[in-house]
């Protein structure tokens, strides 16, 4: 925002920054440079990690609530839809049904960031052995052109998507 003229008719760009991430806020306003002076300064005393975690924590609180909600009215549970998905392709081998369990969650839970934690969640409500190294399945997958990850997300797994080959691959499975 452009705004208050000092002494010298020269323009301040002035800045402004709220955040409020359960009973801690942080309000900085002023001139764009001491807005990033503090910032910068937040940086240092670990500030912005402590919004960062709670910003995380409270995303998570409410991804649990919205599933615990969804199990009390009687929605189809995601273990019992992704499990029957592995039955019904008849995947058996670890590589496939974690390449099922990434469209599983892009396609029908339409989820882009999948965490280890959340594709280890969906194998335990599933009753299926999760994965254990994930990384390892995921990069192997790649390197087979079954899964990739949109540029803007670097190298990281979470944001992996199923490829046309790897579509392919589990229709393939799934006549076999």
């Amino acid at each position: 925002m452009r705004g208050i003229v000092d002494d010298t008719d020269t323009m301040v760009t002035q800045a402004k920054i709220f955040i409020s991430a359960g009973d801690f806020e942080i309000d900085i306003s002023g001139a764009t440079v001491e807005v990033d002076a503090r910032l910068i300064q937040m940086r240092h005393d670990d500030t912005w990690s402590i919004v960062l975690q709670r910003l995380r924590d409270a995303r998570d609180a409410a991804i649990d609530a919205a599933i615990d909600a969804a199990r009390e009215v009687g929605l189809p549970e995601r273990g019992f839809a992704f499990r029957s998905l592995v039955d019904n392709c008849s995947l058996v081998k670890k590589p496939d049904q974690v390449l099922a369990a990434i469209h599983y969650l892009r396609d029908v839970e339409r989820i882009n960031d999948s965490p280890p934690r959340v594709v280890n969640q969906l194998f335990t409500d599933a009753g299926i052995e999760p994965p254990g190294n994930l990384s390892l399945y995921l990069n192997r997958l790649k390197e087979r052109g079954l899964l990739m990850v949109p540029i803007e997300y670097g190298d990281k797994n979470r944001f992996s998507l199923l490829t046309d080959a790897g579509r392919a691959h589990l229709d393939k499975q799934s006549t076999s």
